[in-house]
């Protein structure tokens, strides 16, 4: 027999294989069983996968035409922009995306802390998910450097200093981040490999984080009750239909904030050229980091307040330890359902307050406003899910 036709039959064979392990897998997709009481907070996991896919897609053609240079980066977007076929569109898809993206990825972790998603046997998915927020904060804030405006370019030198600020390795760590003593070229090549790297690290925690949920299963607004055999249904199509109706409502909101309203997701300020010799009257991040921005300067000390910052997302590591059983209240479920609510409510007022403090240098009255709400941030976490876990009793397997 010939090399041709042994090429051949060992290329059917491959493709034999490689559509069964597709058949395989879509097979077991639909019939992936899930809790049939899920809300429509369960279908944002699949607006961020949509949102993820333009991401990917718009961030690689922008990254064509890109260039990583203190000199040429600010006119390479407005080249991009002005000049290349639908290059305003690509930009404007990335920018609106990146805001959608950390928006419902807020509403997604919010959801966990809502119906304990954290809560055994899901502690690897509730892991794995608060890796994946790390992971996109790191690149939003790298992307957020990119087009070298004069908030990308003071952004890059608060963060240096912020690293600069730890005792003893901090200069090292500053100059390592920003290639130097200020801002410029190797700053943005940094943070452009950073950047494109970790956005494709991003897709690969995305899917382990959903292969760990395949692997638990769902978790259910009714907790455990949710979960018995008899009343889960397949993925398909009861499921698909609600996820394909999010997606769809998502990106009808998503053409309006990009077409109507593009200042909701864009610093007018971003779009002049990075100058160095002239400091803004406001420095402020993206909206979905000042909260973090907030915490970062309600401290009197820049290493304390750097401590804080970056204690508010680490702590979501600790929240399956904080509130370690699955478990239901000892006391009536109308009681424990207020105390946890009115918990959440303040958990949320606080980001949201800490965050309007930061919009307006935590000066004056937002001084202690910030304060307070730093305070009850972390208080959620510290006091209340402690508290909860020790007035709870295990909960009954049905």
């Amino acid at each position: 027999m010939s090399d041709t036709v042994l090429e051949q039959q060992q290329g059917k064979v491959v493709q034999q294989a490689e559509a069964g392990i597709a058949t395989r897998l879509a097979t077991h997709m639909a019939r992936f069983p899930m809790p049939r009481d899920l809300t429509f907070l369960w279908t944002v996991g699949a607006m961020l996968i949509a949102v993820l896919a333009l991401m990917v897609a718009s961030g690689l053609s922008l990254a064509l035409s890109y260039t990583p240079n203190a000199t040429l980066a600010f006119s390479s977007v407005e080249a991009l922009e002005r000049r290349a076929p639908s290059g305003w569109l690509l930009r404007s898809l990335h920018m609106t995306g990146a805001s959608f993206f950390m928006l419902a990825l807020y509403c997604h972790l919010l959801r966990g802390l809502i119906y304990r998603s954290y809560a055994p046997p899901r502690r690897g998915v509730w892991g794995v998910g608060v890796a994946v927020l790390v992971m996109v904060m790191v690149t939003a804030f790298a992307g957020y450097v990119l087009p070298w405006g004069q908030m990308s370019y003071w952004g890059a030198d608060v963060a240096g200093k912020a690293v600069g600020a730890v005792p003893l390795v901090g200069p090292t760590l500053e100059a390592m981040f920003l290639g130097g003593d200020a801002p410029g070229t190797p700053t943005l090549h940094r943070m452009f490999v950073l950047h494109f790297t970790m956005a494709f690290t991003l897709v690969a925690a995305v899917v382990l984080h959903v292969a760990v949920l395949h692997g638990r299963g769902s978790s259910s607004p009714s907790g455990l009750s949710g979960q018995n055999p008899k009343r889960l249904l397949s993925f398909h199509p009861y499921f698909t239909v609600k996820d394909v109706l999010g997606v769809v409502l998502m990106a009808l909101a998503f053409t309006l904030v990009m077409c109507f309203w593009p200042g909701l997701v864009s610093e007018a300020e971003n779009y002049r050229p990075a100058n160095p010799l002239h400091t803004p009257a406001d420095i402020e991040p993206a909206w979905y980091f000042l909260p973090f921005y907030g915490m970062l300067q309600v401290v009197p000390s820049k290493f304390g307040g750097l401590v804080v910052s970056a204690g508010a997302v680490l702590v979501l590591f600790l929240v399956p330890r904080l509130d370690p059983k699955s478990h239901a209240a000892t006391s009536p479920w109308w009681v424990s359902r207020f105390v946890a609510g009115a918990a959440l409510s303040v958990l949320v007022l606080s980001f949201i307050l800490v965050g309007l403090a930061g919009r307006h240098h935590v000066a004056g009255v937002w001084l202690t406003v910030g304060r307070l709400a730093t305070l009850g941030f972390f208080a959620y976490f510290f006091g209340f899910l402690p508290w909860h876990a020790r007035q709870a009793r295990p909960e009954a397997q049905l």
